[in-house]
Order: structure tokens, then sequence, then C-alpha cells
């Protein structure tokens, strides 16, 4: 028991101080480089600009380096490969038993971890050299869908026949039998999860979401027995938290793609591989935990809605929710720290209902 706890926050730890060592580079690579937008603002899924959102940000956009996110899974990455060495070169009893990548574990998680910050990385790249001359840049929704549409169904196919999952846990040990209906259902839940990384908007506020999303899946896959999955996402924690360090007003650089994209679709895998292959119900809890993400894609989905439907009329000032809240008013930091409160209160609801099946 002691040794998984160890286990478990060893990798936490170890991803933060990596990250936070890391992160002197980054920031000088990307200040010397000006890796941020090089025209303010950003266009609408139709292509028309927004104004209320180009009013709040037009000061930040320009200034601030982008690819922050590189922190995140830099740091991750760096902390699998340190813990794999360690049981290499000093094969003890003890670093054995802290070294947490396994097969049936965290292979699918960081290999998505590492897919998901790549293409971002490159929507990033293309961001900052396309906003010489225009607002947009980088990938088209459509390409980014589209490949995290690819990478939900080549997953969901691995898990349908590799692992043998045919349905998604229920309370009380049930399973609601879907067959191989379940590889659809894993791009669906994937790109809708990705679709609510546009939470990355305001200072501060995608870190203390995302380690909060994450720590909750690793008391759940902790309580599974999981560990190794359990030590992944707390590495993640930690990770993150570097990132946050950086991250908080004002900011020293943004996450954006490369780290949202990653974040978002290791989410949607982790919440699979908590449910029916770890015995619980880890994908129903997903809304409530993630329900940060979850209502920033919907209030977009209802902004849009709405604009067509009702000739152009609009429920909120702008989507999508946060940025409602800064138009109304509030100070960003208020958004910011309210939002972590939320988000903290429900990751704690959504450990405690899955516990209790």
């Amino acid at each position: 028991m002691i040794i998984d706890i160890v286990k478990v926050f060893a990798p936490s730890v170890a991803a933060f101080i990596i990250g936070i060592a890391f992160t002197p580079i980054l920031t000088a690579y990307l200040y010397k480089n000006e890796m941020w937008k090089k025209k303010a603002g950003k266009v609408d899924m139709s292509g028309k600009e927004t104004p209320i959102f180009n009013a709040l940000h037009k000061e930040k956009d320009t200034n601030t380096p982008r690819m922050g996110g590189v922190v995140i899974w830099f740091a991750a990455l760096a902390t699998v490969a340190l813990f794999w060495m360690l049981a290499k070169v000093f094969p003890t009893e003890i670093f054995a038993k802290l070294e947490f990548m396994s097969r049936d574990q965290t292979w699918i998680p960081v290999f998505t971890l590492f897919a998901g910050a790549l293409i971002g990385l490159l929507d990033d790249w293309l961001e900052i050299k396309g906003s010489k001359n225009h607002i947009a840049g980088g990938l088209s929704l459509k390409m980014r869908l589209l490949a995290i549409g690819v990478i939900g169904l080549a997953i969901g196919a691995w898990f349908f026949i590799k692992l043998d999952v045919i349905g998604i846990g229920l309370p009380g040990g049930g399973l609601l039998y879907l067959g191989w209906l379940i590889i659809p259902l894993f791009a669906l839940v994937m790109t809708f999860i990705y679709s609510g990384g546009i939470i990355d908007g305001i200072d501060g506020l995608s870190g203390g979401v995302f380690a909060s999303i994450f720590a909750a899946y690793a008391g759940i896959a902790f309580y599974q027995q999981q560990i190794n999955l359990a030590a992944f996402c707390a590495m993640v924690v930690g990770a993150i938290l570097a990132f946050l360090w950086f991250n908080i007003p004002p900011a020293r650089f943004y996450m954006t793609e490369t780290g949202s994209m990653a974040l978002t679709i290791t989410i949607a895998v982790v919440a699979f591989m908590t449910d029916s292959l770890g015995g619980g119900y880890g994908l129903l809890v997903l809304p409530i935990i993630a329900f940060p993400l979850v209502v920033t894609t919907l209030s977009n989905i209802i902004q849009i809605s709405s604009k067509k439907l009702r000739n152009g009329k609009k429920v909120f000032l702008v989507a999508p929710l946060h940025h409602h809240f800064e138009a109304l008013g509030w100070p960003a930091y208020k958004v910011t720290m309210r939002y972590w409160i939320i988000s903290v209160i429900l990751a704690i609801l959504g450990v405690s209902l899955a516990l209790i099946g």
C-alpha cells in the first residue's frame, strides 16, 4: 500500500520539478523567436471576426507567446523516460516498483498525449506563421477534428479488438453492451472533450481545470488498483502545475493547442480506461468531472444554434461561456478562480460517485 502511494506521487513531484527547470529554456526560445500571433484577434466558426472577444484580448494576443503546453508534455514524457531508465540502470526492487510504464495501463495514454501534442504543435506553429497578415492561421477546424476522429477510431478499435471492451460500465457493476459501437463512441467522446479545450482563453484558467480533472481520475484509477494509470494521471497533474506556475496572471505564455489537444484527448482515453476495463464507470462520471469542458462546448453549440435559428440573435454576449462572464465585466482573475473552485468541487463529486458504485 505504501509503495503504491509513493509510486503515484513520485512521478507527480518529478514532473513538476522537470517542468519548472525546463520552462526558462522554453521561455527564452519563445520570446527570442517571437512565438506569438502577429495580428490580434480570432474568427468564429463561420470565418467572421469576433469583435467583443477581440476587444477584450487585443493587448494580450500579440505579446504573449503560444506553445506553453510544451512544458506539460515535455515534463510528462521526460518523467516517463526518467523512471524507465532508473529501473533499467539501477535494477533494484524499489526502482522496479516505481516504474509505471505498462502495456495494459499506460502505453495508450502516453501515446495519445504525445500524438495530440505533435498535432497541436503543428497547429500552433502554423497559427504563428500564418497570423502576420491574417487573424486566422493554423490547421482548419475540420482538419483538427479529422485528426482527432482518426485517433479516436484507432484507439477505439484497439479497445474493442485487443482489450475486448464491448460496453460501458454502469453503477452497481452492470454493463451497457455496445459491441462494435464502442469504436465510434470512443471517437465521439474524444472529439467532444477536445472541443472543450477552448477553455484555454484566460490566464491560469485551463491549467487549474485540467489539473482537477486528472487528479480526479488519478483517485479513481488508484481505487480500481490501476496503480500505473493512477501514477500517469498524477504525473500529468504535476506537469500541469509546473505550467500553471508560469501561466497565472500575467501569463508568461499560453497553453494553446499543443497542450490543450494533448490533454483533452488523453482525458477521453483515461475515462475509458477507468470504465469497464477497470471495473468501474469512469465514462459516466466524465461529464461531471470535466463539466467545465462540457459547458464550454455546450455554450458554443447553443450560441451557434441560436444565431442560425433566431436570425442572428445570441444567447451569450460572447461564447464560450467564460468569455461571456468577462464581457459582463467580471475581472479575468474572478472568472479563473471561480472556475477552479467549481472544478475542484465537481471533481470531488465525480470521484465520490465513482467510488460508490
